[in-house]
């Protein structure tokens, strides 16, 4: 269903899966306008899909009919272009519609135990969990559905990323312990677990909270020489200065052994598939 190439990201199926997903739980039609898809599911992927000149909402619109899970009015009367894709243009002037098949919808409706492995299989494998709830948030799916990963995570990964950056975040050097056991610091995979990165501290960076979210979301990323870099799209008032532009070309807090630094090829996938936007002058 998704496509894929030497780790680039290519989340455009299943966040217009999710998208259609949220409006079936709220009772809306499962065909919607390709112009209402352009613009609410365009905006998703400006938000979570790598940066890209163009995304084209019209590729997965088309494309996942061959998946025969989804079905696009007057499909017959798109002119198709040589690659077999209908132009955004056509599918605008023709005002198609588009969605899951009518047996597909109901069962999604009817049965939310496969609706909720449906949504948290598509979160795990194709996004961080730090912000499978920022996307459900967006795709307006309820709270109650939010993920809750049962599933056995690496525990070793987590200690010995934490272990080799002693227990303090790389960016800030947070390190509040209740009495033995660090609060609010995770193990952040550079390159994430669902596009192949691997459970090696070489991966990994030990951040706060806060932190761990800015980064899976592409407000700061690393440069070759691990300096902390922040995203001009990146902006704010209050804890913008303190909290990202205060560090903004300083290097991280590095691990207690060399051995242990961010590897570049993992620095350079997120800056190629998770950074938004541009570097900000230093």
């Amino acid at each position: 269903m998704v496509w894929r190439r030497a780790g680039e990201r290519a989340p455009h199926k299943p966040l217009l899966v999710l998208y259609a997903i949220g409006k079936l739980l709220r009772g809306e039609s499962r065909l919607t306008p390709y112009c209402e898809v352009d613009e609410g599911f365009g905006k998703l992927l400006q938000e979570f899909g790598p940066r890209r000149l163009k995304h084209g909402s019209q590729y997965p619109f088309w494309r996942l009919r061959n998946d025969s899970v989804w079905e696009v009015t007057d499909a017959d009367q798109i002119v198709l272009n040589s690659s077999g894709d209908a132009s955004k243009t056509d599918l605008l002037a023709r005002s198609v519609s588009g969605g899951f098949r009518e047996a597909i919808a109901t069962r999604l409706q009817n049965d939310s135990k496969l609706t909720f492995e449906i949504i948290h299989n598509l979160l795990d494998a194709h996004f961080p969990p730090s912000i499978h709830g920022d996307i459900l948030q967006a795709v307006n799916i309820e709270p109650t559905l939010r993920a809750i990963d049962k599933r056995r995570r690496d525990s070793h990964f987590r200690e010995n990323v934490l272990r080799a950056y002693e227990h303090k975040c790389a960016i800030c050097g947070f390190d509040v312990r209740l009495g033995h056991s660090p609060i609010g610091l995770e193990a952040s995979h550079i390159k994430w677990r669902a596009a192949g990165g691997p459970n090696q501290v070489v991966n990994g960076l030990t951040l706060c909270v806060l932190h761990h979210k800015l980064f899976d979301r592409g407000a700061f990323t690393l440069s070759k020489q691990w300096e902390i870099l922040v995203s001009d799209d990146a902006h704010g008032s209050v804890g913008f200065q303190e909290w990202l532009m205060r560090f903004h070309g300083k290097k991280i807090n590095f691990p207690q052994s060399q051995s242990y630094y961010p590897k570049v090829d993992f620095i350079g996938w997120h800056v190629r598939e998770v950074f938004q936007g541009a570097y900000r002058e230093l």
